[in-house]
């Protein structure tokens, strides 16, 4: 009997609570008001509004397809047969998955052979403007000396200076060092500091080093540490996110250049043995008709599905490096950023 009179009660006040709960909401008036609906749409403080991310993440999504459509169009059409590129019905997906334009593409490019050569071409030429560029910026973030000023003027001028301007002299220079057709082109100047772009790495290095308190390297000398120990024991630890950012841009301007390499590497009048991937894609419809006619069987006419295959098999090995990298050098690119003392 007394549990019964208890849950009565309990239930009397659960009904009174809901009762005033439902009072206390009509008092409130509309649950949508103006002054909410403002700040759902214009935000506030706390909380960004409806419109400032709608147009955000519109302009996100079409910049994205701006950059993504020319791929995902290159990557079906490189995938696509002879009639399926003549079908007009067919614009994305292609009926069947035609492997063999792959194939073809990459014995007329000698893929593998100029892989190994590309990946020679970008990455010692990165490895040298790494080392030099880093002990300029360091220089010039450490030391005081005369003439600094110019200095610094000389590095920017010789990144606003077009190199159409140089390409003659220094291709005569080079033909008078009997170097032309060699990989020394792309060796010498990236270690004497005035490689690819190297002037935006020195200025990389120098604003980074310029974050590296001053305190440590002081104490690191105090200790007996000289100025190339205080370097390589202090500096470089906490510069990896420049020689990340840096060697990335470089290894990707390298591989992609294509007219000084055929200029200085490949040989204009004489051609060497020394090759890349983006110069066999310049030359792939005569290196792939020559190869048509060589092949004792299952070679096809060049058409566009051959044509994209050779230029996904050219960007491959960029796609694969920055597909594991890419956390690294978005997170490299936030840290050359900050400034510090």
């Amino acid at each position: 009997m007394r549990q019964n009179r208890l849950e009565k009660k309990q239930s009397k006040a659960n009904i009174k609570e809901q009762k005033a709960k439902a009072k206390a909401l009509a008092k409130q008036g509309p649950r949508f008001t103006k002054e909410k609906v403002r700040k759902f749409l214009l935000g506030s403080k706390e909380k960004q509004g409806f419109i400032k991310v709608f147009c955000i993440y519109a302009l996100l999504i079409c910049i994205g397809f701006i950059y993504l459509n020319p791929i995902m169009q290159m990557i079906s059409k490189s995938f696509m047969s002879l009639d399926d590129l003549l079908d007009s019905s067919i614009n994305w997906i292609p009926s069947q998955l035609t492997i063999s334009n792959y194939t073809q593409a990459a014995k007329s490019m000698d893929f593998w052979a100029s892989l190994g050569k590309s990946i020679i071409l970008a990455g010692v030429p990165t490895l040298c403007n790494l080392v030099s560029c880093s002990i300029i910026g360091y220089g010039l973030a450490r030391f005081e000396f005369p003439g600094k000023k110019i200095v610094f003027g000389i590095i920017i001028m010789t990144f606003i200076l077009p190199s159409q301007v140089t390409m003659i002299p220094t291709y005569v220079l080079y033909n008078k060092m009997e170097i032309l057709g060699t990989v020394l082109p792309f060796i010498l100047p990236p270690l004497l500091g005035s490689g690819l772009n190297a002037p935006i790495f020195i200025l990389i290095f120098w604003q980074f080093f310029r974050q590296v308190p001053k305190v440590l390297i002081e104490a690191a000398q105090i200790d007996g540490a000289g100025y190339f120990k205080s370097f390589y024991r202090i500096s470089l630890p906490s510069a990896v996110p420049a020689f990340i950012t840096c060697g990335l841009f470089s290894f990707v301007w390298y591989w992609n250049e294509s007219y000084l390499t055929e200029m200085y590497v490949v040989g204009v009048i004489q051609k060497s043995s020394w090759t890349s991937l983006v110069i066999q894609l310049d030359e792939f419809a005569t290196n792939y008709n020559t190869y048509a006619t060589t092949a004792a069987s299952g070679a096809t006419s060049i058409n566009e599905a051959i044509n994209m295959s050779g230029t996904m098999l050219s960007i491959i090995p960029l796609l694969i490096m920055y597909f594991f990298l890419q956390r690294y050098f978005v997170e490299s690119i936030d840290k050359t950023g900050i400034t510090g003392e």
